[in-house]
């Protein structure tokens, strides 16, 4: 289950947001800039992005709609996330070599939920704001359509030539998979969505990623051929691994915005391993942070890399974003007790927990000298009592950070009474927790 924290109070702000999102390089391509910005200027514009509900929950390459989203929504513009209830039983074929697995009613309807529970912690859905958010499902409004019916008001009006011309479909076509009629055709109902949300919601604008341009501009083209109106379009770039390759659910190593899938601590350490290189983009792109404030965090940064200024806050503001204040206190309290060298604290050591393997024993296991060796088996970290007697001996063996020869521990060495880390080598750690 995804987490349940509510969104912040979402207090409106002044801004150039075309201009902010061009400072940050979070603009690859636009429909004429100048007539949105005019529509961005006259008042509150509807704007939508769309996420795929193959899963009951988000992760971070969804990140930047989020917060495409909320950044629209502190403008005083009106967010509408769509799930695509219809088209995740399609699948777009951007990014992928192969088909994905089509999903049934109610698998989509679980994700939705979830979906909607992440969605909750970062825009305003209940305020009752002219602007607050709301959450659409496509196959509202496409579930009952017949294909008689599609292709007469949707199929006519895009060309078979336009839609070759996608690369994802021309680099599928190459493939020795190809693509079938479905995949081809979910243009046609992203195209389709646009249009309904354009009649029905007043939606002038669609945002989403650089890899999502020929189906936002189908939609475009769809409201001024059938509709005789005019509608916007914005992308954003990808955001990349290091690989290369874009951020999913089905990447090695996923970072879901949910607590329980991803760790706030595992979250936090992956920002603090963000290359130099990459660390002011990613500032600009996944926080909140105003363009000037980011300057000068790296321009701080940049005086002395080594102390990975940059990194420390971006992983700070971004695990303060997604899982709030008391995540970021865990997760520098429990990288303080892993690798800060010094003594550890009750509360450090509490940090640990669902961060390292633990092991519970008796309250009174201690009143007399336990034999660690045992300990060190029951944990794991040995195989045997003999494996623990050579590693003692071979100072492989830490308690609570400090190397130890000895093959006992006693009450004495519990951290607030409660707690003894056990540590082989440089990466293998345990807590024992007194029960």
């Amino acid at each position: 289950m995804c987490d349940s924290r509510r969104a912040p109070s979402l207090a409106p702000v002044t801004t150039d947001l075309l201009a902010d999102l061009d400072a940050r390089g979070l603009i690859h391509d636009t429909t004429d800039r100048d007539a949105l910005g005019a529509a961005l200027d006259a008042g509150m514009v509807t704007v939508y992005v769309g996420f795929d509900p193959t899963a009951d929950c988000l992760h971070l390459g969804n990140y930047i709609g989020i917060l495409a989203l909320r950044r629209f929504q502190l403008a005083g513009h009106k967010p509408l996330a769509l799930a695509g209830g219809s088209t995740g039983m399609v699948g777009d074929p951007g990014g992928r070599s192969e088909e994905r697995n089509l999903l049934d009613e109610a698998t989509l309807a679980k994700n939705l939920i979830g979906i909607q529970g992440v969605l909750s912690r970062f825009l305003d859905f209940d305020s009752g704001a002219a602007n607050e958010a709301e959450l659409v499902n496509n196959y509202d409004w496409t579930g009952d359509v017949t294909a008689l019916d599609f292709l007469r008001d949707v199929g006519k009006h895009i060309t078979v030539n336009q839609m070759m011309a996608k690369d994802s479909v021309r680099s599928r076509l190459e493939s020795e998979h190809g693509i079938s009629y479905t995949e081809f055709s979910y243009m046609l109902l992203q195209a389709f969505d646009f249009w309904w949300l354009y009649e029905n919601k007043s939606c002038l604008l669609q945002m989403g990623g650089s890899d999502q341009w020929g189906n936002i501009t189908a939609g475009t083209d769809l409201i001024r051929k059938r509709s005789q109106g005019s509608a916007h379009a914005l992308t954003w770039p990808l955001l990349l691994r290091a690989d290369g390759a874009k951020f999913g659910k089905t990447a090695d190593g996923a970072l879901w915005l949910d607590a329980e899938r991803t760790l706030p601590y595992e979250l936090h350490q992956y920002f603090l391993r963000v290359p130099d290189e990459n660390v002011e983009q990613m500032l600009l792109w996944l926080t909140l942070l105003p363009v000037a404030e980011v300057h000068e965090i790296m321009a701080v940064h940049n005086e002395d890399p080594g102390q990975r200024i940059a990194q420390r806050r971006l992983a700070d503001q971004c695990l303060l974003e997604i899982h709030g204040e008391g995540a970021v206190r865990q997760a520098n309290l429990a990288a303080e007790a892993l690798f800060g060298g010094g003594d550890l604290t009750g509360e450090m050591a509490e940090s640990l927990r669902g961060i390292v393997p633990e092991t519970t024993i008796d309250a009174g296991a201690l009143d007399e000298e336990q034999n660690l060796l045992g300990l060190l088996v029951d944990s794991g970290l040995c195989s045997s009592r003999n494996d623990a007697r050579r590693k003692l001996g071979e100072n492989q063996i830490s308690v609570n950070g400090s190397k130890t020869a000895a093959e006992a521990v006693a009450a004495s060495d519990l951290i607030d009474g409660r707690f003894l880390l056990l540590q082989r080598g440089k990466k293998a750690r345990h807590l024992v927790v007194v029960g």
